[in-house]
């Protein structure tokens, strides 16, 4: 994926003596970026999260991706008039392993269907934050596969997790938390019974949790990039104006298991 035009600043300059006869390969090299993207927002909306975690996270580069034409095309504008607020914010950082430009040259958004492109965008083990703010629930059972956390998209955020990299959730919806927490934490839904009281209520069926461990309540309000969660989105406003409830959580990606020792046969 050429990240280039999306995050400008942040692209390596031309080598001298570099001339459009040396080709495309010449060309492709010159136009990589100092540092990968190791951040996203997935369903980024009008780009309140971004706009927040540019300088929480100053020497990251952080892309939002969002569905939605119109909602894309309006953050992306948003984003370029943030830019264009100082003019010199246009220069390349001196370092090619720190530091961070200011004015929101290290956030940028692409319109993209998460759900089936995800492993084409970013490498195995590159991000070190994923954001999943405020998810579509599709109540109807025949729209949940249209979920954007579910049992196979769980593994899927696991590979372009790095190790002990985080993903952060927050809804206003309890079932739809429930059925999140289900996926992270390893169970699958896959029945329902009747209680006491003749009432649904779902049995898990208990898998091996290889992939994630939930971070610790007090670790998890420790981290500034929490509160940007809860309090600025466009969605957790609209949410505090109603007097609505907000659940959240956070989950670490495990290193992956050892290979079992091969069995030989004397």
């Amino acid at each position: 994926m050429d990240w280039s035009p999306y995050f400008p600043a942040y692209v390596t300059p031309k080598s001298p003596g570099t001339s459009p006869a040396d080709g495309i390969q010449a060309e492709t090299a010159n136009r990589q970026l100092v540092k990968p993207v190791t951040v996203a927002d997935v369903g980024c909306g009008f780009g309140g999260l971004l706009v927040a975690l540019s300088p929480l996270l100053p020497d990251e580069l952080i892309l939002g991706l969002e569905i939605r034409a119109q909602v894309h095309a309006f953050t992306h504008s948003r984003i370029i008039a943030l830019r264009a607020q100082d003019a010199s914010t246009s220069v390349l950082p001196t370092s090619q392993t720190s530091t961070s430009t200011s004015n929101y040259q290290n956030i940028s958004s692409l319109r993209a269907n998460t759900m089936k492109f995800l492993p084409n965008l970013f490498p195995r083990a590159s991000l070190s934050k994923l954001f999943l703010c405020f998810p579509d629930p599709h109540f109807k059972a025949r729209k949940h596969k249209a979920r954007i956390v579910s049992p196979t998209l769980v593994a899927e955020y696991a590979y372009v997790m790095r190790e002990g990299g985080w993903v952060y959730v927050i809804t206003d919806v309890r079932d739809l938390y429930d059925w999140i927490r289900a996926c992270f934490d390893g169970t699958e839904v896959t029945e329902q019974d009747d209680d006491d009281h003749g009432n649904r209520k779902p049995r898990a069926k208990d898998v091996r949790r290889e992939l994630w461990e939930e971070v610790a309540e007090e670790e998890r309000e420790r981290d500034p990039c929490m509160r940007a969660v809860r309090e600025e989105t466009e969605e957790g406003r609209k949410v505090q104006r109603n007097g609505g409830d907000k659940f959240a959580a956070c989950w670490r990606r495990r290193g992956n298991p050892e290979w079992p020792l091969a069995i030989t046969e004397d």
